[in-house]
């Protein structure tokens, strides 16, 4: 029973505009009104058709059955152009984890949809097709808002490869993209869709937090606590943009020129950080994590852990960290000793990262000859 709670009510939110409800105020399930943007609408409407208007929740499952296998073959080619995780670490990925499988196949959650676009985001970013990952990354980001914890880094790494004017044009691809997906919405309600979809206010019921179970309920409900989150996100992307980002010896500021009057640009390996660690930065300072937000960050946490030098000896506390946030997604309902180990555990990767990446000292030294030494002739 409970695998039909969310997909039903998402039949019921696309159903009204199989109907022809343009009004996205007027557009609700089950489980209250419709709140993602118009991206989710197409996305599930095709769905509703392809599974006989939603009663074949059988079949659906096999359709997220594809997706997840699809998400992980985006993921692992992601993983290949970095290469930095040990080959063992995929089965964890693979296998250990049952909130994942249940996120995917059983529940039929939107945020796997919406993952899966934005790696195939990445891989194009990754392959230097810019325009292509930002329509990508748009489409993503209308079938659910949270890909807009990548957004900080993607608008870094625009700014690093184009410059501030070169950045425009691709801004104007996700923004367009917007527009076109929700213009049957706005021509008719533009208010009404614009509060629905991208509600940034939402508040999240308590009884539901993974993250924040620890706090009385009064201290999780307050408006200051929420701000205090944002200003720690804000201060958190500040200090990774300043100095673990921004790897030139360069001001910051130099991102605006013209990427002909400064340093090249980073090298791929430096895309999947900066986007990973941004959405890292978002979740850890996330007002509320639900049980189906574990995919947010679920397949980058082995990169973030294994992206910073690693002996051998510091493998084993790496597994036994992910395996205590297995641990922790899985306690249900959350509890104080849960919710705290988490955030124990998102802090010892952020100071990690931070640490772990920080810039090394520029040497000195006498550089050595460029004259050429004799080879063996078993080396040559």
């Amino acid at each position: 029973p409970d695998t039909e709670i969310d997909w039903k009510a998402y039949m019921q939110e696309v159903e009204g505009f199989a109907n022809g409800t343009l009004d996205y105020t007027q557009l609700k399930g089950d489980t209250g009104p419709l709140v993602y943007p118009a991206g989710f609408v197409y996305i599930f409407l095709g769905l509703y058709y392809a599974t006989g208007r939603g009663t074949n929740i059988r079949l659906a499952q096999y359709l997220f059955a594809g997706l997840y296998l699809l998400n992980l073959l985006l993921v692992f080619r992601i993983y290949c152009r970095t290469n930095k995780v040990p080959p063992y670490v995929f089965f964890f990925m693979c296998c250990a984890s049952y909130r994942i499988h249940s996120i995917f196949v059983l529940r039929l959650f939107n945020d796997p949809v919406a993952m899966a676009i934005l790696f195939l985001a990445v891989n194009l970013f990754l392959e230097e097709r810019w325009s292509w990952g930002c329509l990508l990354f748009s489409l993503a980001v209308s079938v659910k808002m949270n890909i807009l914890l990548f957004a900080p880094g993607l608008l870094f790494l625009l700014l690093q490869r184009f410059g501030l004017l070169g950045c425009i044009p691709k801004l104007c691809i996700c923004a367009l993209l917007q527009v076109v997906l929700g213009l049957p919405f706005l021509l008719v309600n533009p208010l009404g869709y614009l509060t629905r979809s991208f509600d940034l206010g939402r508040q999240f019921l308590f009884k539901w937090t993974v993250n924040w179970r620890f706090l009385p309920e009064e201290v999780f409900q307050n408006r200051a606590f929420h701000a205090a989150l944002l200003l720690a996100h804000l201060a958190g992307l500040g200090l990774f943009a300043l100095h673990r980002w921004h790897s030139s010896k360069e001001k910051i500021l130099t991102l605006l020129k013209d990427p002909a009057q400064r340093k090249p640009a980073s090298p791929p390996l430096t895309i999947v950080f900066i986007l990973f660690s941004s959405n890292f930065l978002g979740v850890c300072c996330s007002r509320s994590l639900h049980y189906q937000f574990y995919v947010w960050y679920f397949h980058t946490l082995p990169y973030l852990l294994w992206c910073t030098p690693t002996t051998k000896l510091a493998h084993m506390p790496k597994v036994l960290l992910l395996g205590v946030i297995e641990l922790c997604w899985n306690t249900y309902p959350s509890t104080v000793c849960s919710s705290l180990s988490l955030h124990i555990c998102h802090g010892l990767i952020l100071l990690q990262l931070w640490y772990g990446t920080a810039p090394t000292p520029v040497s000195h030294t006498t550089p050595p000859s460029r004259k050429p030494t004799a080879m063996s002739k078993k080396a040559q």
